[in-house]
């Protein structure tokens, strides 16, 4: 697959530019938890107690054997981490989990999930108004102090799942948070897709899948921040998105691949775009 420096496509493909020779896998009780960078491994043994393996593999010691345990031999990587990174510990834990319903074997800090290659869950929320003229989707403009892609634009509500929420919890936290929306709007919120994506991010590697949910808003409710995390909200007609995500990079980047996803539901996307046929298999079975 190719794509030009504008289009739908360049999205998914940048979304998922990664070497696999360049990592191992990261093992725990015999079950792999993530990719960690071939030479960033070798340091992990060496630096860090509690963590063994060879040259095609990183593991935690299986003497380690419950979840306090292992959470603070993972604290203590961290806290390395940071120092060779120059990076600042987010204090929001992620689960280590193969399965989105299982129980964690361990916690991480979400500064240092990419390090590590962990799969990481999100919750994508596509706000949007039907009218007369058409659908229209709200758009979140990231604030300019976000870690990641400050000042870009962005779904309604996103955020990570952290540990001790469920989907749906964090879902309604999210929703709270970044658009003072309560239960009784939120409850109405549809599942309708996973996207997954694995990318070459931050020394390591990012793998995350996005659950993706339609939230059809009240004519006449606005999203309102309130934690500093969005600068502003604006309505937009699917024909300026879809204009934002095919010509410029304008959007947070893994928010492409959910507001392209949209568009094709919607049918906001030209079927005579020479990508088309390609983004109709890719978002037809699933990404």
């Amino acid at each position: 697959m190719s794509a030009s420096a504008s289009g739908y496509l360049r999205h998914f493909i940048a979304c998922n530019r990664h070497d696999p020779s360049r990592y191992v896998p990261f093992v725990i009780a015999g079950t792999r938890y993530g990719f960690v960078e071939k030479s960033l491994a070798g340091l992990l043994r060496q630096k860090i107690s509690g963590f063994i393996g060879d040259k095609n593999t990183l593991a935690l010691d299986p003497a380690l054997t419950d979840f306090k345990a292992r959470s603070a031999v993972l604290q203590e990587a961290v806290l390395w981490l940071m120092q060779q990174f120059k990076q600042e510990i987010r204090d929001e834990m992620y689960p280590l989990i193969t399965q989105i319903d299982e129980d964690p074997i361990a916690q991480i800090d979400r500064a240092a999930a990419s390090h590590f290659g962990i799969r990481g869950w999100g919750v994508h929320v596509n706000g949007y108004v039907r009218r007369a003229e058409g659908v229209f989707l709200w758009v979140g403009q990231r604030a300019l102090d976000k870690w990641v892609d400050a000042g870009k634009f962005d779904e309604m509500i996103a955020g990570g799942h952290s540990i001790g929420f469920s989907i749906e919890e964090t879902l309604q936290k999210e929703a709270e948070e970044e658009a003072g929306l309560g239960v009784e709007i939120t409850r109405n919120a549809r599942f309708v897709r996973e996207i997954s994506y694995r990318m070459a991010h931050n020394k390591g590697l990012r793998d995350h899948t996005l659950m993706v949910y339609d939230l059809e808003m009240p004519e006449g409710v606005v999203p309102r921040n309130t934690d500093g995390e969005v600068a502003a909200f604006h309505l937009m007609p699917l024909r300026e998105v879809a204009a934002l995500v095919r010509d410029t990079d304008r959007v947070k980047f893994n928010c492409n691949l959910v507001m392209t996803d949209f568009l094709f539901r919607h049918g906001a996307l030209d079927t005579q775009d020479l990508e088309y046929g390609l983004l109709a298999r890719l978002l037809g079975t699933g990404v």
